[in-house]
């Protein structure tokens, strides 16, 4: 349940922020109805991991093994249909080898 209640609580800080206007929305093309998602940053972690993953000659099957999920939510994941945690994405970086830095811009 604790799992449940910290994303819950995510989504609806990030809907505060999203409302707000400091959280930039953009409209996710090919979808049945309109979906609006986060801008393309996360799209473009996600797609650096992907690199390192196959730089790795890992298998999705292999990095789930590794961090305790199951292929289909790594396969999700890649494909842009699911967006991990932050927390969750930290574990697969981790398990590649790599991290995450803040930098002041």
């Amino acid at each position: 349940m604790g799992n449940f209640f910290d994303d819950t609580m995510q989504g609806l800080l990030e809907a505060v922020e999203i409302e707000k206007g400091n959280i930039p929305i953009v409209l996710k093309e090919k979808m049945p109805a309109p979906t609006f998602i986060v801008s393309n940053k996360e799209k473009e972690l996600v797609d650096q991991m992907v690199n390192i993953r196959k730089e790795q000659n890992l298998s999705q099957k292999q990095l789930a093994e590794m961090t305790g999920n199951r292929q289909q939510a790594i396969s999700r994941i890649e494909k842009n249909e699911h967006s991990p945690s932050l927390q969750a994405f930290c574990n697969l970086l981790s398990a590649l080898g790599y991290g995450i830095a803040i930098e002041k811009m």
